[in-house]
């Protein structure tokens, strides 16, 4: 029997794979500590990528996931450090909660501001972000930029500003671990975050996915 859950795939061949992928997960993890719902995020982020140190790696506010589904069931913006991001989110699981994304990073006025400033796109796509009134109670998605993610830092502590979930897992190098670990001391503003280099906007993407996954099994079950 098909499935009607929006969040599933479309068939039910790729319904199958899908199932037996999680299952392969779930039997190859061995323990963790996760919550039954956190493990709904962290496994859907091994899926994505085949990599198991995210069960470890993958840390959680304590209200992030209840802070996630309630904003995603409201309809929440999400604002996104670059374009990888909104591309790869499903519009139909979106646009089932009237979900709409945003990013700024290739905008001719970011750009030239970056320029001006000498600061990054991601830093002046975020203050645009603010300035169009995007960010508070939204969920931040950042894959890609540690600058992004430490101007939303900054935001939340010069400014008072209060998205409703931080999803934080930039990849590289330079800052990466950094501004995940900064965003790891805020108490006031919920997050999930992946701890030291590894990221990207692949895991950003399975991470919301699996949260409206979450959502939709809290909607029908309500």
């Amino acid at each position: 029997m098909m499935s009607n859950l929006i969040t599933e795939q479309l068939t039910q061949a790729g319904q199958k794979i899908e199932h037996d992928s999680f299952a392969i997960v779930d039997r190859e993890t061995g323990p963790h500590d996760y919550t039954r719902e956190q493990w709904q995020i962290v496994r859907r982020m091994i899926h994505a990528t085949a990599d198991f140190e995210f069960n470890g790696l993958s840390r959680f506010h304590a209200d992030a996931i209840q802070a996630g589904l309630a904003a995603i069931r409201g309809g929440a913006t999400i604002v996104a450090d670059v374009e990888m991001i909104c591309v790869g989110l499903s519009k139909p699981r979106l646009s089932h909660f009237g979900v709409s994304t945003h990013h700024f990073i290739s905008d001719a006025d970011v750009i030239a501001q970056a320029k001006k400033e000498n600061t990054t796109r991601a830093v002046q796509a975020m203050r645009k972000a603010q300035q169009q009134g995007l960010l508070e109670g939204s969920i931040v998605a950042v894959g890609n930029a540690p600058t992004a993610l430490l101007e939303v830092e900054r935001m939340i502590k010069q400014d008072g500003l209060k998205p409703a979930l931080i999803v934080g897992m930039p990849v590289g190098f330079v800052s990466a671990a950094e501004s995940k670990a900064a965003i790891s001391q805020i108490t006031n503003v919920p997050w999930i975050i992946t701890d030291g280099r590894k990221g990207g906007s692949t895991l950003v993407v399975a991470a919301i996915h699996a949260l409206l996954a979450l959502a939709e099994a809290q909607q029908k079950a309500a």
